[in-house]
């Protein structure tokens, strides 16, 4: 399966999922865009990351990795968004140390946050992209400050959309199985859609 590289093209908050962000991913050579929702937390270090003037007074968690794998000489090579499973994204972090690589699962969020610290590139397949890319309509006319922005409604109801669209056919019985699954594997923003699933069906 063919790699395609991506690039950080903006962050958009969710006006039908509260406390919710979009990470908006742009295909560096084609125009589709890969929407991943992703939590307060992961949005603010991802943020702090894009703006190279804001120091936070003490180490975030991801500065705090970035600063342990720097003392160890522990260096991440790249990204790779390698899986979606119902709306959820699955990473892995591509490591090396004294030349030897490892491979490391990661939450999408924070494997971004992290490529962002050490300058790493992010990848994701050429089936996942087919699968969860879109299209967006930009108006050409349009400064391209304003492409950036991307919190249009528009853009949060298709973002919603595509995360809500597999749970909606699951059974409650399903529902619960995946809810225990996603707390068990610390996918957090996957239990949280999950839960907000179940609460519509209550």
């Amino acid at each position: 399966m063919s790699l395609v590289r991506l690039n950080i093209k903006g962050i958009s908050y969710s006006q039908t999922q509260n406390g919710a962000y979009a990470l908006i991913l742009s295909e560096v050579d084609g125009d589709r865009k890969l929407p991943i929702v992703i939590g307060a937390f992961e949005a603010q270090s991802i943020a702090i990351a894009l703006e190279k003037e804001i120091k936070p007074p003490r180490p975030l968690t991801h500065d705090l990795f970035k600063n342990f794998s720097d003392r160890f000489d522990i260096v991440v090579k790249q990204v790779i968004i390698h899986k979606l499973v119902d709306g959820v994204f699955y990473s892995s972090l591509i490591c090396e140390r004294d030349k030897i690589e490892e491979i490391i699962d990661a939450r999408t969020s924070d494997a971004i946050a992290l490529a962002l610290r050490f300058n790493a590139p992010i990848f994701t397949y050429k089936n996942i992209l087919d699968k969860a890319g879109i299209y967006l309509k930009v108006n050409p006319k349009k400064d391209e400050a304003d492409d950036n922005i991307l919190l249009d409604e528009v853009m949060a109801e298709e973002i919603e959309a595509r995360t809500e669209e597999g749970l909606q056919n699951k059974t409650l019985e399903e529902l619960n199985k995946l809810l225990d699954k996603a707390v068990k594997n610390e996918d957090y923003e996957a239990a949280a859609r999950i839960r907000d699933e179940i609460s519509k069906r209550n």
